[in-house]
């Protein structure tokens, strides 16, 4: 047995996205039905096991598998792990001992594998999909969901996993475990993970901005963090959520799918080589930028205006670093200058990723927010983050600050000029 699992470049942002199949903020749905029954249901057109041969296959046979593996893990046994796949092609298995070397390398509270469905049927072989769940210990409220797909087939007598579900073109959640041979770095109040660059100095500068967010949020969130951190970029926008692209974004905020629905479990996804390109004040907004939106939510309410959620985690990220206003919008101090202010604030289509003047959306809406602080205070800025997730936006400005959306859009643009001119 093993030992068990051990307990100077443009800052730029993404709002937060969902991480888990459906798309964006839709989290995996549990519980779908099994093609017959653990206690002796067929799939269609089989018989009740035996010596396994073309047609046998039950739903019961996948699942004596899964359970070894999961057990496997559990315990802290390559050898049976391994046997589960054993008849499989060599490349299919050199990917599951990588996986199974990774996943004990997380502090794993909870390893578990079933069957959601059985997908098809085909002589001798048949793919499954499968509902793997774990949660971080110390970090994870709750179980997270990643959809699999296996197919498995006869050999020697019993059924073993001989591949994944590429050959039918079904595509497996992407998660942590899926990188190369991973590093897990445990700090105070972070837990970074990954096969990327400098995961020491991200655990090092998430702990010291917890306690920057916690000042300006308060204590009523989890106060701790998990980074994941691949090496490579397409693995990181594939942990963003399907038909997402980082791009030259060098971190954002995710969320895990809770098994059998829920609010899911926060993630910070970092993509080392443009984290990387940043300087070292850039880093650090970013990733207090990012854990603005773990504290809050992301305002995942739907109602809160993009500006404002985008504008407040920088006004966060950038609570702690010395720099001035001028350096810290020089895009949209150049727009300035040039006699093009901006006449109104942006919209939520200004913070897409291909946007042309994504950097200036930024600074727009953390000028926005930074001129509330200024003027009304700190905890009006939190008043305003907070109840513009309960009523619209027209009527949060009224509440907290008095001011008509027109008679706000005008104060900015006038602070704006008196910043950057």
């Amino acid at each position: 047995m093993e030992e068990g699992p051990g307990q100077d470049a443009p800052v730029t942002r993404r709002r937060v996205l969902a991480l888990g199949a459906g798309g964006v903020a839709v989290l995996l749905a549990g519980g779908a039905g099994l093609a017959g029954s653990r206690s002796g249901g067929r799939a269609a057109g089989a018989r009740a096991p035996g010596s396994p041969s073309a047609g046998t296959f039950n739903p019961s046979l996948a699942s004596a598998v899964l359970a070894n593996r999961a057990a496997a893990v559990r315990q802290g046994d390559r050898m049976a792990f391994l046997a589960t796949v054993g008849n499989a092609p060599a490349a299919f298995q050199d990917t599951q001992s990588r996986m199974y070397g990774n996943l004990r390398k997380l502090p794993l509270e909870g390893w578990r594998e079933r069957v959601v469905r059985v997908e098809t049927v085909d002589g001798e072989t048949a793919v499954v999909r499968v509902e793997a769940r774990y949660r971080l210990r110390g970090f994870d409220r709750s179980d997270v969901a990643r959809t699999r797909y296996l197919t498995l087939a006869p050999r020697g007598g019993a059924w073993t996993i001989v591949g994944d579900g590429t050959s039918r073109g079904l595509a497996d959640d992407t998660d942590i475990w899926d990188c190369g041979p991973l590093t897990v770095v445990r700090g105070r109040t972070s837990l970074v993970v990954g096969d990327g660059a400098g995961l020491d100095g991200i655990a090092r500068r998430l702990d010291a901005a917890v306690p920057v967010v916690t000042s300006v949020v308060g204590t009523g969130w989890a106060r701790r963090v998990v980074a994941l951190v691949p090496a490579d970029a397409t693995v990181a926008s594939a942990l963003a959520g399907p038909g997402q692209s980082l791009g030259q974004i060098a971190a954002l905020a995710a969320v895990a799918p809770a098994a059998g629905g829920g609010r899911g479990e926060d993630r910070v996804i970092v993509s080392p080589g443009t984290f990387g390109r940043l300087n070292e004040l850039g880093r650090d907004v970013v990733l207090a930028h990012e854990l603005t939106h773990v504290a809050t939510g992301g305002a995942r309410d739907g109602r809160t205006p993009l500006w404002l959620i985008e504008g407040f985690a920088d006004y966060v990220g950038y609570r702690r670093v010395k720099i001035s206003t001028r350096s810290a919008a020089g895009e949209l101090r150049r727009e300035v200058s040039a006699g093009r202010a901006p006449s109104a604030l942006p919209s939520a289509d200004a913070f897409a990723g291909g946007s042309p003047r994504l950097s200036q959306a930024y600074q727009e809406a953390w000028l926005a927010c930074r001129m509330v602080a200024d003027r009304y205070g700190e905890a009006a800025l939190v008043r305003l983050y907070r109840a513009a997730g309960r009523a619209p936006e027209a009527a949060a400005l009224r509440d907290v600050l008095g001011l008509t959306r027109e008679r706000f859009t005008a104060l900015w643009r006038d602070y704006v000029k008196e910043e950057l001119a």
